[in-house]
């Protein structure tokens, strides 16, 4: 069964432009399955796997009968697993300039991607980011009529809010890698859950990138899977990883261009200020954490919800293309969010249990600096409005933030 993508839409916008498609996302997050969707529809397609050792050597060393045999009988060519392809950028780039065939291509590693493609392709490319599915996508398979009539319109009532909330009670332990999604029971999903955070180290770590210090970066995975939200310490990670400050940052960097975490920046007005302040860190998953921490308890029991739910929210920015802030001030006072829309600034804070429209001192103190239009508080099942020195606050679900976002 296909799930929905909200990047098909997108995709199916460029199919009759010239420039190359690239669609890059972790492994397993559904980039072949979609473009596999599109190949079907198409006549006079071919779809080629890299992963396929003789057709990816005939690409790369006889690039003149690679030609002969996929170009030039086609109008669309599609190339999973495109990360293989060392300087493939090159050919794609020989292939662009002189014959007239679309090309789709998928990898699962930006750095990959990023090192032996675009640099080539520079006005040639548009790239595009595929993440595992998001709350949306998930309830669209798991919930499809309140998703459709309900959800996606704002009729949230309490009934609907509770029913919404007991599957985004699975998604927050589990994520939304979409093997994980449709597996039968819990066992199941943790099964796959850890063939995917082993399948990473074995291809994109060892295979892709050729790192041999593995057991250095997966104890920093899980060092960084019990500091969620908060500040990183250089330092204090040097100290327990064995990395060099230089090698951390390394592979800080690494983990963002495989799409395993996300660093969330200070927002300021001062740029040179901005750029001194220490990140913090999210997981774009919260189920490849969750099996990091080898933890699957039910939300509502866990010490660490509080946690779940921020990754969450920041797991829903990114997926908006959005870019991920948080607000610090010298005295302190933090908001967890800073959405930046439109030229627009909105505060946001996350709470894992609210009863009543109450604000936090350090979300007034936002307010007051920077006057913004609209805030939002995301709780579990609470909603709600309020006004505070001319920001309109909307007390909103956790799970509801895709649409909020949506709306901005």
């Amino acid at each position: 069964m296909y799930i929905p993508r909200t990047l098909e839409k997108t995709l199916l916008k460029y199919l009759n432009k010239k420039e190359v498609i690239a669609v890059m996302g972790p492994r397993q997050c559904g980039k072949t399955t979609l473009l596999n969707r599109i190949f079907k529809n198409l006549k006079n397609a071919v779809f080629i796997d890299f992963e396929d050792r003789e057709k990816l050597e005939l690409f790369m060393t006889d690039i003149s009968s690679f030609i002969e045999l996929y170009v030039k009988p086609n109008k669309y060519l599609f190339i999973d697993e495109f990360q293989y392809a060392s300087d493939g950028g090159k050919s794609l780039k020989f292939i662009y300039d002189n014959y007239n065939i679309k090309i789709f291509i998928s990898g699962s590693s930006a750095t990959g991607l990023t090192i032996k493609s675009i640099k080539y392709l520079v006005g040639r490319i548009f790239v595009f980011n595929l993440f595992p599915f998001s709350f949306e996508e998930f309830l669209s398979y798991k919930g499809k009529e309140i998703y459709e009539k309900i959800y996606t319109k704002g009729n949230l009532s309490k009934i609907i809010i509770k029913h919404i909330y007991g599957l985004y009670k699975e998604y927050a332990a589990y994520g939304g890698y979409p093997r994980v999604v449709i597996a039968h029971n819990k066992e199941e999903k943790e099964i796959v859950l850890k063939n995917i955070y082993n399948t990473y180290f074995l291809k994109e770590i060892k295979e892709i990138l050729g790192l041999t210090a593995d057991f250095k970066l997966s104890k920093l995975i899980k060092v960084l899977s019990l500091q969620i939200g908060g500040l990183i310490n250089y330092n204090e990670l040097s100290s327990l990883t064995g990395f060099s400050h230089y090698e951390l940052l390394r592979h800080l960097n690494i983990l963002e261009k495989t799409f395993i975490c996300k660093m969330s920046r200070p927002y300021y007005t001062n740029k040179r200020i901005e750029l001194t302040k220490n990140p913090k860190i999210y997981f774009f998953d919260n189920g490849f954490r969750n099996i990091v921490i080898s933890s699957f308890q039910e939300l509502d029991k866990r010490i660490d919800k509080g946690i779940l739910n921020e990754n969450f929210i920041a797991s829903e920015i990114i997926k908006k293309e959005l870019e991920l802030r948080y607000w610090r001030s010298k005295s302190k006072a933090e908001v967890d969010f800073v959405i930046i829309k439109n030229n627009e600034v909105y505060p946001l804070e996350v709470k894992s249990l609210l009863l009543s429209e109450k604000v936090t001192r350090s979300f007034m103190s936002f307010i007051e600096k920077y006057r913004p239009k609209k805030g939002f508080v995301a709780a579990d099942q609470f909603t709600g409005k309020r006004k505070e020195k001319g920001c309109a606050i909307d007390f909103i679900p956790v799970f509801y933030i895709s649409q909020i976002l949506d709306k901005l």
